[in-house]
């Protein structure tokens, strides 16, 4: 339930904080959608409702979609109608009926949501061609041959008690999912309106992330295609034709993968990301392909630019397509020439762009904007009729930003890259409709369903010099009191991934909780980070311990040189690879009063055999490797008291690793020991109940506030 509380000093309101997430555009770019996640009663999950956004940005949202079980899935259909799927219960449904997945359609001009089709388990990639066939993906045992087989298989083994699950092929589960023994299949809409299964059981083939899309005309589907054999995974691009299954290979190399698919407007080309797969002496890479779809050579468009972009989507006259990409603390968007290859930096503020959507007419990109500073918001980007940022020529690395600062969009590359007053964003002052500085693409704000809190402190960015040369910067949150006279403890947060940018908002490491209680928050992007070109990664490949460990070092030297920093109080955290740098940290340096480690690595041997991707680990992880640079080799080395956290169904980083870490740490401590282990039995990788991410916060301040502050250590209450 919504309060007027600070959500930043009560946890309740913040984890009650509505989150915007996901954007759809209708065909005729009338309409635009997005959804909103909410705790549900029971506060035990969140639950997505959709809303109506006004894409010219003069009504208010208003909501579209109320179930308990909530929507997802979105798609429109040629006409308008909204399309999402849910569990919701069906009116129309026999007496008795247990409610079952389902795609409904609620109808352009209003009215009632109604069941549209009933897949036999679950949708996911729902997508509507222009002459209205529907796509989907649904997972189907592998003997069924049709829904009633699926089934009734369903019911023998829910009936017999059976959990049981036989796998010839690797991985056996994802994040926090166990795979199998049904897998996914493509599903269309024939003649008759019924789904029509279009893949039949294809194994591994269509993973988890694996991304489809269906040409206009509604008779070729073009997907990724998994496959490989002793856990060699290979990806491979494939077309499909509707009406007799027929498949064929578009494009296929060992040395690359190809993942995603984007057909051009005319269906006669498909855009897709193509992957080199890393080897222990190199670091992966990838760029934007474009491939025929009667069959050819694909184009690498972007090979030569030094960035890592997402897909993003077509301009309507084919000429380009419009990206993000990760670019010094930001992620903004750009144009890509489809003819030339030649990019242009299209947004020039401190802002991360996603879930890009494409106007009708071309006039405009749709998305969803967010940064450190503000929650996504939906907004939209002129595409015609402005100036755009600089033209990065051969894809050298740089910045298109004005002066030359790197990182600041000030005139003059003064400190802070935020409006005067830390008013975040990019926006002219009093938040009026305009164009951002730097000469910039048009950036509106538009009527979004969420309304942004005011943020307990300000935005700053803190710049420094490596070992070996390389400009390090990292954004600083900072309280407003922070000062000369007033200066503040500081928290070293670590980004996962490794191949990861702090810069967007966060809901599971907010920074501005921690700025409340009065912290400074240090968000550095250290070696092996994207958007500072592959030369930045691979000046720690191979070696983990090494070039990330000094970056971090410096760049929290050069923060606790301010004079608004108090030197004398800090801690490290990080997540996952963020973890795995806190152990190393823990390992290697007494500087900080407190350690947080979550979904950590700590011994990278067990990690790499144990986690859900370990082909992946495997090409990049010799032996050598994990010899030098796993933590655990280091813990009779560790004098900093250390809090652990891990979600048993972690699969990602399994629970091995903090287990086998607590014990490293308990069995060579004095009675009682200075660590503690915060364990979720039913969370993953990340914290997403809201009530474990109340009890996730009030454990870390606590220690924190224990260790660095010296307070009495007090266990949060919620945990009893």
């Amino acid at each position: 339930m919504l309060t007027d509380a600070d959500p930043f000093t009560d946890l309740d309101a913040y984890t009650g904080l509505p989150r915007v997430g996901g954007l759809w555009l209708a065909p005729d770019g009338r309409r635009l959608v997005v959804g909103v996640s909410t705790p549900d009663r029971k506060n035990t999950r969140y639950v997505t409702s959709l809303w109506e956004v006004d894409p010219e940005g003069q009504r208010p949202a208003r909501r579209l979609t109320r179930s308990s079980e909530g929507e997802s899935a979105v798609a429109f259909t040629p006409g308008g109608d909204l399309l999402f799927a849910s569990t919701r219960p069906d009116p129309d449904a026999a007496e008795g009926e247990e409610p079952r997945p389902a795609i409904w359609v609620q109808p352009a001009g209003g009215g009632d949501a109604r069941v549209l089709l009933t897949p036999p388990q679950g949708v996911r990639g729902l997508l509507v061609s222009a002459s209205g066939t529907v796509l989907l993906g649904s997972d189907l045992m592998p003997s069924a041959a049709d829904a009633a087989a699926d089934a009734e298989i369903r019911k023998q083994r829910k009936e017999g008690g059976i959990s049981a699950i036989l796998h010839a092929e690797y991985p056996p589960r994802h994040w926090d999912q166990d795979l199998g023994p049904d897998r996914t299949r493509l599903l269309v809409t024939g003649d008759d309106a019924d789904l029509r299964d279009l893949t039949g059981h294809v194994g591994r083939a269509l993973e988890d992330g694996t991304e489809w899309d269906i040409s206009p005309d509604g008779r070729t589907v073009v997907s990724s295609w998994a496959s490989g054999e002793a856990g060699d995974r290979r990806v491979a691009l494939v077309a499909i034709d509707v009406e007799t299954g027929e498949r064929r290979t578009l494009a296929e190399d060992p040395d690359l993968t190809f993942e995603a698919a984007r057909f051009s407007p005319d269906g006669t080309s498909v855009a897709t990301m193509v992957w080199t797969r890393a080897t222990p002496e190199r670091s992966m890479t990838c760029w934007i392909g474009v491939v025929p779809l009667d069959g050819g050579e694909v184009r690498h468009l972007t090979r030569e630019w030094d960035r890592w972009p997402h897909l993003g989507e077509w301009t309507p006259d084919g000429a380009a397509l419009i990206v993000a990409a990760d670019d010094h603390g930001r992620s903004p968007l750009w144009r890509v020439d489809v003819a030339t290859g030649e990019v242009t930096r299209l947004t020039t503020d401190d802002a991360a762009y996603t879930d890009v959507r494409i106007a009708p007419d071309g006039r405009w990109a749709y998305a969803l904007r967010s940064s450190v500073g503000s929650a996504p918001a939906p907004v939209r980007v002129a595409l015609t009729g402005s100036s755009v940022g600089s033209v990065l020529p051969g894809g050298a690395e740089g910045s298109a930003l004005s002066g030359g600062a790197e990182g600041s969009l000030l005139s003059g590359g003064a400190e802070g890259s935020l409006l005067p007053g830390g008013a975040e964003g990019s926006l002219l002052p009093g938040g009026a409709e305009g164009s951002l500085l730097s000469g910039g693409a048009v950036v509106e704000p538009l009527l979004g369903p969420a309304t942004a809190p005011e943020l307990p402190g300000r935005l700053t960015e803190v710049t420094a010099t490596a070992e070996d040369g390389t400009p390090l910067r990292a954004w600083l949150a900072l309280p407003h009191h922070a000062g000369a006279d007033s200066p503040v403890p500081l928290l070293l947060w670590i980004h996962g991934g490794p191949r990861h940018s702090w810069n967007s908002w966060s809901w599971r490491w907010n920074p501005w909780i921690a700025v409340a209680q009065g912290y400074a928050v240090l968000l550095p992007d250290p070696a092996l980070s994207t958007g500072y070109g592959y030369h930045f990664m691979e000046r720690a490949w191979g070696s983990w311990g090494g070039t990330p460990y000094t970056d971090l070092m410096t760049i929290t030297d050069a923060a606790e040189d301010r004079d608004d920093i108090d030197a004398t109080r800090t801690a490290a955290m990080g997540g996952s690879f963020g973890g795995y740098m806190a152990n190393w940290i823990a390992g290697h340096t007494d500087r900080f009063a407190a350690i947080v480690t979550h979904a950590s690595l700590w011994a990278l041997d067990q990690f790499a055999a144990t986690t859900d991707t370990s082909d992946l680990w495997a090409r990049e992880m010799s032996g050598d490797m994990t010899g030098a640079n796993s933590p655990h080799r280091f813990v009779d080395e560790i004098r900093t008291p250390m809090l652990i956290i891990h979600g048993d169904r972690d699969y990602r980083v399994p629970i091995g690793e903090a287990l086998r870490l607590w014990w490293d740490l308990q069995s060579r401590s004095t009675e009682p020991g200075p660590h503690r282990f915060l364990y979720f039995p039913d969370e993953n990788h990340w914290i997403l109940k809201p009530g474990n991410a109340k009890a996730w916060y009030e454990t870390v301040l606590a220690f924190v506030a224990h260790h660095v502050r010296g307070e009495k250590w007090e266990a949060p209450e919620i945990l009893g």
